[in-house]
């Protein structure tokens, strides 16, 4: 029953976020705000929207392991399984600007989330947790990204100018509300779910929120970089999966933090080092050798990572 109402949670999230983005985009569009606008916040608030539901109701519901858990494995999930499998299914070329920046700020702030979490590092006197000014910390660090992507923008809207179905009115506001209500209601769904399956088998919240909860949060990103990988459309599947690591750690985990501090749980440097080593590899990958591409090779390596982490994880619980 509790996998039964994860599941259930997972699918009205994905339903939730679809229709959110497309009713907000549409209003958006009916108003004359530009595409470019839209693309940078709207579909991408859309995309992390399961993460982001999942992890505010955990915050009021004083879930710390959950809310953590989830971002850590969703950023470990989008690395190694979903660019993974775009790059085994088609080779993915990266721009110079991914390589120069996209890729070096997710590095920035996977290191940064590090050295905030660790507070006894810094000061004898702490604990471990992401504190509400640690909070406050990353979502300045996510002002700082969002300003950079309008500017890349302005010079080249054709990157990041979404297709925008316009509908009635009364229709886009019927598609945000219900849309907001179903992400409410999935992530309640979700945490009520996992906490429970979490005590039925003696097993850690954080296990949970690394492995199911992280992987099904991950669904519209895992769609999202497929298809554009099959369609050859490399820019969008790494871009997606970069945008959605930055976007998790400094503004859902910011404004998790921020709502309700989050303490660290057992193990959680690993996985905040997992996090990290994610952010070198791809640097690492996308810099070297002819064509700054990751390819088949490579694909499978990350994809034999993220099995070896899954088997770490339940040898562990």
């Amino acid at each position: 029953m509790n996998i039964l109402l994860i599941i259930l949670g997972i699918v009205i999230l994905v339903f939730g976020a679809t229709w959110l983005v497309e009713g907000a985009s549409s209003i958006a569009k009916s108003f004359g705000i530009s595409a470019l606008t839209i693309g940078l916040t709207v579909v991408a608030f859309g995309t992390s929207a399961p993460e982001l539901s999942v992890n505010i109701i955990s915050a009021l519901e004083k879930n710390s392991d959950i809310a953590l858990g989830n971002i850590l494995g969703s950023n470990i999930f989008n690395t190694f399984i979903i660019l993974g499998l775009a790059a085994i299914i088609k080779p993915i070329g990266v721009q110079n600007s991914t390589v120069k920046v996209e890729i070096p700020f997710f590095l920035l702030s996977a290191l940064v989330l590090w050295v905030l979490s660790n507070g006894t590092l810094l000061d004898s006197t702490n604990s471990n947790i992401i504190s509400r000014s640690s909070g406050l910390v990353l979502l300045i660090l996510f002002a700082v990204f969002m300003y950079y992507n309008f500017l890349v923008g302005k010079e080249d809207p054709a990157n990041t100018s979404p297709n925008i179905q316009t509908r009635p009115l009364w229709l886009s506001v019927l598609m945000v509300v219900g849309g907001l209500a179903f992400l409410v209601g999935g992530g309640k769904l979700i945490v009520l779910g996992a906490v429970n399956l979490a005590t039925k088998l003696g097993v850690s919240q954080s296990i949970i929120g690394l492995t199911i909860v992280a992987a099904g949060t991950s669904l519209p990103e895992l769609a999202t970089s497929v298809v554009a990988a099959y369609r050859n459309k490399p820019d969008i599947a790494i871009g997606n999966v970069v945008g959605s690591n930055i976007f998790n750690i400094l503004f859902i985990l910011g404004l998790t933090a921020t709502i309700n501090p989050i303490k660290l749980y057992q193990g959680a440097n690993i996985d905040l080092a997992l996090n990290v080593i994610a952010a070198i590899l791809m640097l690492i990958f996308a810099v070297r050798g002819p064509g700054r591409k990751f390819d088949r090779r490579e694909g499978l390596l990350f994809v034999l990572i993220y099995l070896s982490f899954l088997i770490y994880q339940i040898v562990k619980a």
